[in-house]
């Protein structure tokens, strides 16, 4: 649950907005949020540890097969150099809020998303857990 709070969170301290209404349950409302939310870790080839019912929607699969998949290849191939270029510019800024992209879904349709926030998630430590992104559907 702290690494779900922590999307939420590090998107009010880096954008200066919340991602969710205050005093709502953190988890509850990102699950349920109109527009997808992810997020991956920090591993050597990130995972994603969430995807909220619309990301769920929007890559037609299930928790349990997104949260195994690493966030590269929710992108093809050709995709994958560009959203790594992207990955690095958040790593460096923070978080950027103009994203434009392709991506698969796990049947193989390809849909683009557009004006999308990705930001790091940044522990009460300073310490860089993972990113995550936010877009419309």
């Amino acid at each position: 649950m702290d690494r779900i709070a922590l999307i939420a969170t590090s998107f009010e301290r880096l954008l200066g907005r919340s991602l969710v209404a205050p005093g709502d349950d953190v988890v509850t409302a990102l699950w349920n949020a109109p527009d997808a939310v992810v997020a991956h870790g920090i591993e050597a080839d990130p995972i994603f540890f969430f995807g909220n019912r619309a990301a769920l929607a929007a890559f037609e699969t299930d928790v349990v097969s997104f949260t195994a998949l690493p966030s590269r290849l929710s992108a093809e191939a050709p995709q994958r150099e560009e959203r790594q270029m992207l990955l690095d510019r958040v790593s460096q800024d923070g978080f950027i809020d103009d994203y434009a992209g392709l991506r698969i879904s796990a049947t193989g349709r390809r849909f683009r998303i557009e004006q999308a926030i990705v930001w790091n998630l940044i522990d009460a430590e300073g310490i860089r857990q993972g990113q995550a992104a936010t877009f419309t559907v």
